[in-house]
C-alpha cells in the first residue's frame, strides 16, 4: 500500500513537470518574433553586453499568447497592443560581426530597422529587402562591402535608405529609382565606381540625394535636371570628367548643391540663375575656368558660396551687392583680378570674406565692416594697396583678420586694439608704418599676431606681458621700429615664440625667471648690448634662440640650454665668448699656461725617454690620436676612448662602449682617406655643433691619420626607434602629429639652420629614436651619408663652393621626397612603405579615406583637415618634379598652419 502511494506521488510530479514544461513550450512557440530577436542576438558580437535586457521573462497569470516578450526590450518597439515589432533600433550598440541572414522572415509589420553605427562587416544580406513592410532602413556607418546586393526594388514603401560610411563597391544599384515613395538616399562614403547611371534622374518623389565621396566617374547625367522635387543634393568628393550640367539649372526646388573635389572643368553654368530656393552652393577644389557669371547675383537666396581652388579669372561680378542673404563668400585661390567690389562691403549678412591668393587690386572698400558682422576677413596674398578700413572691427564681433602679402599702406588704425574679439592678425608682407596702437588688455583673446616685414616704428607695446592668450607673436624686419625689450615679455603665459629680428632693438636682455612657456626666441641683428643671463635656465621649453649679430658682451652661461643652440646662435657678437664660441679671455691665458706647462713637461719626457723614439717613428705613419669633445662630453683624452674598446674594435655599424667613468656612449668607425681628411674633420666638427631638441647629440670624436671614432649619445638608443614603435599600430593621432612635426623640425634646422647645410641623407623610420620616458622623436644619422660620400671621394675634394652647393641641394630633395614618404608610412602605420611612386596612381580621395580609417579620425572638420593638409605636404614632397617640392621650412610651414589651425 505504501509503495502504491509513492507511486502515485511520483507520478502526479511527473505529470505536474510536463504540464509545466509543456505550457513553457507552447508560450515560446507562440511568440516567433522573440524567438528570432534571440537567435540574432546569438549570432552577434556584443563585446559590450549592450543587449543585455534580450533575456526571456515568464509571468505568472498572463495567458495572452498574442502578446509579444521582447516589446520592454531595448532597441525594440511594438504596435500598441504590443502583437508585433514595428520597430528595431540597434543604432550605435557597439555590435559587430556579419549581419545574420534569414531572421527577419517573422517580421511582418517591421516599418524601421536601423543598424547604424556598429562595425558589422561583410556582405549585406539581401533577405532584409523581403521586409516589404520597410519604410526606414539605415545601414550607416558600418563596414559592409562588397556590391550593394540586388532587390532592394522590392520594398515599395521604403521613404529612407541610408548606407553612409560603409565599404560598398562596384556600380551603385540600378533598381533604386523604382522606388516612387523613397525621399531620402545617402550611399556616400563607400567605393561605388563607374558613372552615376542616368536613371537616377528618373526618382518620383525624392527629396535628399547623396552620392559624395566614392570613386564615381565618367560625365555627370544631364538627366539629375529632371529631379524637381530634390532639395539637397551632394555628388562631390568623386572624380568625374567634364563639365556641370546645365540641366541642373533645372533642379528648382534645390536649396543645397555640393559638387565639390569632383575633377570637374569647363566654365559655371549662368542657369544656374534658375535655382531661385538655392542657399548653399559648394563648387570648390576643381578645375572651374572662365568669369564668374553674371547671373549667379541673382539667386537672392544664397547664404553660402564656394568657389575656391579652381582656375576662375575675371572680376567679382557687381551683381553680388544683391546677395541679401549671403554670409560665406569664398573665392580663394583662383586667378580672379579687379578690385572688391563696394556692394560687397554693403551685404548685410556677410560674416566670412574669402578671397585670397587671387590678384585683386585697389583699396578694400572703405565701409567694409560697418554694414555687416564681419567674423573672418582674408584677402592676404593679393596686391591691394592703401589702407585698413577704419570701420572692420565697428560691429564687435571680428575675430581673423588676415592681409599679409599685400601692398597695404598707411598706419595701423587704434580702432584695431578696441577690437576685442581679435584672437588671431596677421599683417605681415605690407608697408604699415606708424607706432604699433595695440593695447594688450583690451585684447584679452588674442593668440597669433605676425606684424613682421612692414615698416613700423615705435617699438614694441610694453603691455605686451598682459596678452594671456598670446602664443605667437612676429614682428621682425622692422627695421626702424627700435625701442627697447619689455621688461616681462617673457612672463606672457602661453607665449611659445617671439621673433624681432632685424628690428634696431637696443638695450639688455630682459631677465627669464618668469619664462615658461617660450620655445623660440628670435633676436637677430639687432643692436642689442649686456651680458647674458644665466636666468635663461627657467626656460624649460625653450628649444631655438637667435641672438646673433648683436653688442652682446660677456661669457655664454654653462647652461646646457644656451649651448645647445649651435654657433650660428652667437655669431656677429664680437665680445661674447665662451662655447659654442671661442673660449673666454681668461680661461685662454689660463689654457695657454697650461698648455706651455703641458709642453716643457712633454719635452723633458722626450728627452728622458729616449730609447722610445724608434716606436714615435713607426707611428708616425698612422699619426697620433687626438680628440675633439662637444658639450655634453667631458674632456677624456682619445686613449681613455681607445681603451675602452678594449680587444673588440668598433666597426663601421654602430655599437656601445663604456668610457673610464662609467658613461656608455655609442661608437661608429670611420675610414679617413688621404686628402679628405680634413673635409671630413670639417663636416664632424660641423654635425658636433648641431644642436637640436630633434636630432641624436654627437658627443666628439677621436681621430688619426687613417681613422675616425665617432661618439654619440647612448640615452636614445637604449630606448625604441620608429619603426619598431609602428609595429605596435594603432598610435593616436595626436603622438603621430607630434611625430611628424617633430621629425619636420629637425630636418628644418639641418637644412635651413646650419651653415652650410646638413643633408641628413638616410631619412626613415629605423634612425627615428625615442627615449624610454619621450615620445619626442631625434633624428640620428644625420649627416654620415653625406659625409661617408666625401671620405669615398664620390664628391671631389678639389669642388669649388658652387659644385658643393648643388651637391647639398640635391641631397636636400632627396631627404624632402624621404620625409613625404615617411609621414605616409606613419599616416598608415606601417602599411605604405617607399609609397613615392605607389601613390602615384592612387586617387588622393581613396588616400584620405584610408588615413582617416587607419586612425580613427573623428568626423570633426577641425581633425579631419588637420589628416588632409598633412597628407597633401607628403603629396608635395613625394612629387616627382623636383621644382614643386617645399624645402622643409616651407613643409614646416604648412604643417604647423594645419596643427595651428592658421587660415
Amino acid at each position: 500500500m505504501e509503495s502504491k502511494r509513492k507511486l502515485c506521488a511520483y507520478f502526479h510530479l511527473f505529470l505536474f513537470l510536463f504540464l509545466f514544461l509543456a505550457s513553457m513550450a507552447e508560450a515560446e512557440s507562440a511568440d516567433p518574433q522573440t524567438e528570432s530577436l534571440l537567435t540574432l542576438k546569438s549570432q552577434l558580437t556584443d563585446n559590450s553586453n549592450t543587449l543585455k535586457d534580450w533575456f526571456l521573462i515568464t509571468t505568472p497569470g498572463i495567458s495572452d499568447t498574442n502578446l509579444v516578450a521582447c516589446c520592454s526590450w531595448s532597441g525594440v518597439r511594438c504596435n500598441r497592443n504590443s502583437t508585433s515589432v514595428i520597430s528595431l533600433n540597434l543604432s550605435s550598440k557597439k555590435l559587430a560581426g556579419t549581419f545574420p541572414t534569414n531572421q527577419f522572415t517573422t517580421f511582418t509589420d517591421l516599418l524601421e530597422l536601423n543598424i547604424s553605427d556598429n562595425s558589422f562587416s561583410g556582405e549585406f544580406p539581401p533577405d532584409i529587402f523581403n521586409i516589404t513592410t520597410l519604410i526606414t532602413l539605415d545601414i550607416s556607418k558600418n563596414n559592409f562591402s562588397g556590391r550593394f546586393p540586388d532587390g532592394v526594388s522590392s520594398l515599395k514603401n521604403l521613404i529612407q535608405l541610408d548606407a553612409l560610411s560603409n565599404s560598398f563597391s562596384g556600380s551603385l544599384p540600378i533598381d533604386l529609382p523604382q522606388l516612387e515613395n523613397l525621399k531620402v538616399l545617402n550611399l556616400a562614403g563607400s567605393y561605388f565606381t563607374g558613372p552615376i547611371p542616368s536613371q537616377y534622374g528618373s526618382f518620383k518623389n525624392l527629396e535628399f540625394l547623396h552620392l559624395g565621396g566614392n570613386l564615381l566617374s565618367g560625365h555627370i547625367p544631364q538627366e539629375l535636371g529632371n529631379l524637381k522635387t530634390v532639395t539637397h543634393m551632394e555628388i562631390g568628393y568623386n572624380s568625374y570628367q567634364g563639365s556641370i550640367p546645365w540641366q541642373i539649372g533645372y533642379m528648382s526646388e534645390l536649396k543645397y548643391l555640393d559638387i565639390a573635389g569632383a575633377n570637374l572643368s569647363g566654365f559655371l553654368p549662368k542657369h544656374f540663375s534658375n535655382l531661385t530656393k538655392l542657399e548653399s552652393l559648394f563648387l570648390f577644389r576643381n578645375h572651374l575656368s572662365g568669369e564668374i557669371p553674371w547671373e549667379l547675383g541673382e539667386i537672392t537666396s544664397l547664404v553660402n558660396l564656394d568657389l575656391s581652388d579652381n582656375n576662375l579669372s575675371g572680376a567679382i561680378p557687381e551683381s553680388f551687392s544683391g546677395l541679401k542673404n549671403l554670409k560665406l563668400l569664398s573665392l580663394m585661390y583662383n586667378e580672379l583680378s579687379g578690385t572688391l567690389p563696394e556692394g560687397i562691403a554693403q551685404l548685410p549678412s556677410l560674416d566670412t570674406l574669402f578671397i585670397w591668393n587671387n590678384y585683386f587690386t585697389g583699396s578694400l572698400p572703405r565701409t567694409l565692416g560697418t554694414k555687416s558682422k564681419l567674423r573672418w576677413v582674408d584677402v592676404s596674398t593679393n596686391s591691394f594697396q592703401g589702407e585698413i578700413p577704419e570701420g572692420i572691427c565697428s560691429r564687435g564681433v571680428l575675430f581673423k583678420l588676415m592681409l599679409f602679402s599685400n601692398n597695404f599702406t598707411g598706419t595701423l588704425s587704434p580702432s584695431l586694439s578696441n577690437c576685442s574679439t581679435l584672437v588671431r592678425i596677421r599683417l605681415e608682407d605690407n608697408s604699415f608704418s606708424g607706432v604699433i596702437p595695440f593695447s594688450f588688455t583690451e585684447l584679452p583673446d588674442i593668440s597669433y599676431i605676425d606684424l613682421s616685414r612692414n615698416k613700423l616704428t615705435g617699438g614694441i607695446p610694453q603691455d605686451i606681458s598682459k596678452a594671456t592668450k598670446l602664443e605667437y607673436f612676429n614682428i621682425s624686419n622692422n627695421p626702424h621700429l627700435g625701442g627697447r625689450l619689455p621688461l616681462k615679455i617673457w612672463s606672457a603665459p602661453r607665449l611659445h615664440n617671439f621673433s624681432a629680428s632685424s628690428c634696431s632693438i637696443s638695450g639688455a636682455l630682459p631677465e627669464f625667471e618668469s619664462c615658461k612657456s617660450i620655445t623660440v626666441i628670435e633676436l637677430s641683428n639687432n643692436s642689442m648690448s649686456g651680458s647674458l643671463t644665466p636666468t635663461v635656465s627657467a626656460c624649460r621649453s625653450l628649444q631655438k634662440m637667435d641672438l646673433s649679430d648683436n653688442n652682446l658682451s660677456g661669457s655664454i652661461p654653462s647652461e646646457r640650454v644656451f649651448q645647445s643652440m649651435g654657433k650660428h646662435a652667437y655669431e656677429g657678437n664680437p665680445n661674447l665668448c665662451g662655447l659654442p664660441l671661442k673660449p673666454c679671455e681668461a680661461y685662454t691665458s689660463s689654457r695657454k699656461l697650461v698648455s706651455v706647462l703641458v709642453a716643457c713637461l712633454v719635452f723633458l719626457v722626450l728627452i728622458a725617454a729616449g730609447t722610445l723614439g724608434l716606436y714615435y717613428v713607426r707611428q708616425r705613419s698612422q699619426g697620433q690620436w687626438k680628440m675633439v669633445s662637444f658639450a655634453g662630453l667631458p674632456h677624456f683624452t682619445a686613449d681613455d676612448v681607445l681603451r675602452s674598446f678594449d680587444s673588440q674594435e668598433p666597426t663601421a655599424s654602430p655599437c656601445k662602449t663604456v668610457l673610464p667613468t662609467g658613461i656608455t656612449v655609442i661608437v661608429r668607425k670611420i675610414e679617413l682617406q688621404g686628402k679628405k681628411k680634413s673635409v671630413v674633420l670639417k663636416v664632424l666638427t660641423q654635425m658636433g655643433n648641431a644642436r637640436h631638441v630633434n636630432l641624436v647629440r654627437l658627443l666628439g670624436f677621436c681621430y688619426n691619420n687613417h681613422l675616425a671614432y665617432v661618439l654619440y649619445d647612448n640615452n636614445l638608443h637604449t630606448g625604441t626607434t620608429l619603426a619598431e614603435k609602428m609595429k605596435t599600430k594603432k598610435r593616436d593621432w595626436e603622438t603621430k602629429k607630434r611625430i611628424i612635426s617633430g621629425v619636420a623640425k629637425g630636418l628644418c634646422f639641418l637644412h635651413h639652420e646650419c651653415y652650410p647645410a646638413i643633408p641628413h641623407g638616410d631619412v626613415k623610420s629605423t634612425n627615428v629614436l625615442f627615449d624610454d620616458d619621450n615620445m619626442e622623436p631625434c633624428l640620428g644619422e644625420f649627416g654620415f651619408k653625406y659625409m661617408l660620400h666625401l671620405s669615398k671621394g664620390l664628391v671631389s675634394s678639389t669642388a669649388n663652393t658652387d659644385q658643393m652647393n648643388d651637391v647639398i641641394r640635391e641631397e636636400q630633395q632627396t631627404d624632402i621626397y624621404n620625409f613625404g614618404e615617411l609621414v605616409l608610412e606613419i599616416l598608415t602605420n606601417g602599411k605604405l612603405r617607399n609609397a613615392g611612386r605607389l601613390v602615384d596612381n592612387k586617387p588622393k580621395d581613396v588616400l584620405l579615406r584610408e588615413v582617416y580609417a587607419e586612425n580613427k579620425v573623428s568626423s570633426s572638420s577641425y581633425e579631419q583637415g588637420e589628416v588632409k593638409r598633412t597628407v597633401e605636404v607628403a603629396l608635395l614632397c613625394v612629387t616627382s618634379n623636383e621644382s614643386d617640392r617645399p624645402c622643409m621650412e616651407d613643409a614646416l610651414r604648412f604643417l604647423s598652419e594645419a596643427h595651428n589651425r592658421l587660415k
